[in-house]
C-alpha cells in the first residue's frame, strides 16, 4: 500500500508542490492558511501566516505576515508554471482562540479574502473564523482539501496516564 507523503508547515512557512501524491498540512488557530493551485498546470501550494501586516510599513519580508506570505506563494506558483488567471484558492483558519487576543483571527480572515479579491483570484471555498482550531490537509495539484476542527475539549483535558496504561508504568518518573 502506497503512503501519501505529507509536508507539514508552521507559522511563517510556505510550500509549493508539483507532486500529485503529496499533501501539505498545517494546524491553525487565529492564523490563516491560503491554499492556492492552478487548475490546468496542476501545481499548488499553501502558506501559513500569523498577522496581516508587520508593525511598520516595509519592515522585513517575513512570511509571518500575510502581505509577504501571499506574494511569496503566488510568485512561487508562477515560477513553477502556474498562470494567474487559472489560480484558485481555499482559505482556512482565523479562529478566535481567546478573547484576550482581540480580533486577530477575524483580521487575518478579512485580510486574506480582500487580498484574493484585489488580485482577482477566485476563492472557491473558505472555512474561516469561529471558536475552533483546525487541521488542514491540502493536495496541491488538485486543490482537494480536508479540514478537521479541533474543539477546546479535544485538547488540554488532563488524562491520568497511569489509569489508561497501568501496564506501562515502570517507575515514578513523570514526563511532560
Amino acid at each position: 500500500m502506497k503512503t501519501t507523503p505529507v509536508i507539514y508547515i508552521t507559522q511563517g512557512q510556505c510550500q509549493i508542490s508539483l507532486d500529485p501524491d503529496t499533501e501539505i498540512s498545517t494546524i491553525l488557530g487565529s492564523c490563516v492558511a491560503a491554499c492556492l493551485w492552478d487548475v490546468e498546470a496542476r501545481v499548488g501550494g499553501m502558506n501559513h501566516f500569523l498577522l496581516p501586516f508587520g508593525a511598520k510599513a516595509g519592515v522585513g519580508g517575513s512570511l509571518r505576515y500575510g502581505v509577504h506570505s501571499m506574494e511569496t506563494l503566488i510568485n512561487g506558483l508562477l515560477g513553477k508554471g502556474a498562470t494567474r488567471r487559472n489560480l484558485r484558492a481555499k482559505l482556512f483558519g482565523g479562529a478566535t482562540m481567546s478573547a484576550n487576543l482581540g480580533n486577530i483571527g477575524s483580521d487575518n480572515a478579512k485580510f486574506a479574502q480582500e487580498y484574493l479579491a484585489n488580485e482577482d483570484i477566485i476563492c472557491v471555498a473558505a472555512d474561516l473564523e469561529g471558536p475552533y482550531a483546525r487541521r488542514v490537509l491540502f493536495r496541491p495539484t488538485t486543490g482537494h482539501a480536508r479540514v478537521m476542527t479541533v474543539r477546546m475539549t479535544d485538547v488540554g483535558v488532563p488524562i491520568d496516564i497511569d489509569a489508561v496504561l497501568p501496564e506501562h508504568r515502570t517507575n515514578d518518573c513523570v514526563l511532560f
